[in-house]
């Protein structure tokens, strides 16, 4: 089969090699070999150079909040770390202390802790250090804040302050943290989120502490409201078996908005500027009269993501303090395996290998 288009997408991605079948009731060839990428009888052995070829990041979408990318040339297995770290393991700084000095409101001082826990706050987690269980709190590893809000009636019988918002956070500098921030004041990024709803003569009071910590130990430590991909999508036309005319336009409805363009003599081509768009939702499948005229392909290697932020980071950082992230763990790996080596050469009576220090990117190299 061959895709009829004005092409905008690399020859390489009509190799079948890198195609998921998409039919009816199930999905086709959605592991390649049993080693990702290696074929028997062939030299598939790692090489940087055509590791650097085949690698490509390009940004198609970005907007304040969030961002759409293409990663194309490595294995689900890397996409997918990628995305778990970006959901469990890149740190964010969230509201973990709260004491309750006074709270006459109907909503119960657990609820309110959970609901302060999940305001995203717009503090930068590099200028903080961890806290640990049983580490004393201090100005680099803690953020206070206070919560006091009561409701009342005005002259003319108005409600005053029936809500409590995000908004009504008030950082309470401590230590060094007044210059350190500057102009940047530590606040929610979002202040018109609702907390809670007042009546004439209620009050709560309260102090807020906020540590560094990552979303794996709960999710109000996550960096991303979403964090997703999809393969992107491929549409091949049998050239055998044209779409006849008089049904042209059914089967372009078939697919989402763009992704099939009819002449005005009733061909039909797959544009290949918007083939992103389509959601594969199989519709022509369901169709007798359009058997074996099309095959639904998704390509393997080349991964969709969009990445929403709700927090600090701009979202083209994200992706970046990731990559941070999974560099930490390889080096840590490296360095357990220097420390392995080293020791089971020592045990043989070897001289040992020494593993070198992590440089500023996180890298160990690897013992002689």
């Amino acid at each position: 089969m061959a895709s009829s288009s004005s092409s905008q997408l690399p020859s390489s991605v009509y190799n079948p090699r890198r195609h998921v079948g998409v039919h009816a009731e199930r999905v086709s060839d959605v592991a390649s070999t049993e080693f990702p990428g290696h074929y028997p009888g062939e030299d598939h052995s790692w090489s940087l150079a055509r590791f650097k070829e085949s690698l490509k990041v390009s940004v198609k979408r970005l907007s304040q909040r969030s961002i759409e990318f293409d990663l194309v040339g490595v294995d689900a297995s890397i996409a997918n770390a990628f995305r778990r770290i970006l959901i469990a393991e890149v740190p964010t700084i969230a509201i973990e202390d709260v004491f309750v000095w006074n709270n006459t409101s109907v909503i119960h001082d657990e609820v309110l802790a959970q609901r302060l826990g999940l305001i995203p706050l717009n503090v930068d987690p590099a200028l903080f250090e961890f806290r640990l269980p049983g580490d004393i709190p201090y100005d680099r590893n803690t953020l206070v804040f206070q919560l006091e809000v009561e409701c009342s009636r005005g002259k003319k019988g108005e409600i005053i302050n029936e809500y409590v918002t995000s908004g009504d956070l008030k950082w309470v500098p401590q230590g060094e943290q007044e210059s350190v921030f500057g102009d940047m004041i530590p606040a929610a990024t979002n202040k018109d989120i609702v907390i809670a709803k007042l009546r004439p003569g209620q009050i709560i009071h309260m102090e807020l502490h906020a540590i560094k910590g990552v979303g794996k130990e709960h999710a109000k430590w996550n960096p991303v409201a979403t964090a997703t991909y999809r393969l992107h999508p491929l549409i091949l036309l049998n050239p055998s078996k044209p779409v006849p005319p008089h049904l042209a336009q059914k089967f372009a409805s078939c697919f989402s908005p763009g992704v099939i363009k009819v002449s005005s003599d009733g061909q039909v081509s797959v544009d290949e500027r918007h083939l992103r768009k389509e959601t594969m939702s199989r519709e022509v499948l369901r169709h007798k009269e359009f058997e074996g005229c099309v095959e639904l392909k998704r390509i393997r290697d080349w991964f969709i993501f969009s990445i929403e932020s709700e927090g600090p980071y701009a979202p083209e950082a994200l992706f970046p303090e990731a990559i941070k992230v999974m560099r930490g763990k390889i080096a840590s790996i490296r360095s357990a395996a220097e420390a392995l080596l080293a020791d089971s050469q020592d045990l043989a009576g070897g001289a040992g290998a020494v593993a070198s220090a992590p440089d500023a990117d996180g890298d160990v190299e690897m013992g002689s």
